[in-house]
């Protein structure tokens, strides 16, 4: 891998996301207004305050991992991909470098969901608003990721919709939003404790609440990025220069 290189992917993709006004507003604003809408939906409860902490890392998760793995794909179906890797360009270049750029944006869309969510939908933040926001980019980058890997291995854009209810449904229904993890049936707690969105959740649960311990907030923000670089490497292993 090159820096050089990566470096220049990194930019290239910034500069086509930058003239893209609808792919810029589906990063930075719907995960947002969808945090807004969860909020009025609970206005007259407190139950915003239980589950805004997971709200912040699903929304922005599925998106990154949409868009990501949808703008990979385009590049290997048009073409770009295999003029790109006939050139002094690894797919270990292409693929960190579409990380390093979704993982910037991951920053500004993080930034702005949770700025949002504390301070104009009134979420209850116990624990230091900085930790919160680290688990927020990390659970960002971890759906830029998997999305990288998702698009390694579809076709067609449908393809990648498809890989939604074998990446993305399981880790919603295991990963606490609905139940706590605690109290899920015996196998499926296990399973959830292998799941990267299931720790992102219980990171951000963990800042919200105030734990007086830390320690597994940093444990979990460990796990989701091993989980990030996994994803990336097996990516870069398998991505097909152009599809079949």
């Amino acid at each position: 891998m090159n820096g050089h290189r990566l470096l220049a992917t990194t930019g290239r993709v910034l500069t086509q996301i930058r003239h893209d006004p609808r792919t810029i507003a589906l990063l930075l604003l719907v995960p947002t207004l969808l945090i807004g809408l969860v909020a009025w939906i609970f206005s007259d409860t407190t139950v915003f305050d239980t589950i805004g902490p997971a709200m912040i890392a699903l929304f922005p998760f599925i998106v990154m991992f949409l868009v990501t793995s949808i703008a990979t794909l385009r590049e290997r179906r048009t073409g770009t991909l295999e003029r790109l890797l006939a050139m002094p360009l690894g797919r270990g270049d292409f693929l960190f470098g579409y990380t390093l750029a979704f993982g910037l944006l991951a920053i500004v869309q993080a930034s702005i969901a949770v700025a949002f969510a504390v301070w104009v939908c009134g979420l209850q933040i116990s624990g230091p608003i900085g930790l919160l926001l680290l688990v927020a980019v990390m659970d960002a980058v971890l759906g830029t990721t998997l999305g990288l890997l998702a698009s390694a291995f579809a076709r067609t854009e449908f393809q990648v919709v498809q890989f939604m209810p074998l990446i993305i449904f399981p880790q919603i229904l295991l990963g606490g939003i609905f139940l706590p993890r605690d109290q899920l049936p015996a196998g499926l707690r296990e399973i959830s404790d292998w799941l990267p969105l299931s720790h992102a959740i219980d990171a951000l649960n963990d800042v919200a609440a105030g734990v007086a311990d830390y320690g597994p907030v940093w444990v979990d923000i460990g796990i989701i990025a091993v989980w990030a670089i996994g994803a990336v490497v097996l990516g870069s292993l398998t991505l097909r220069r152009q599809t079949p």
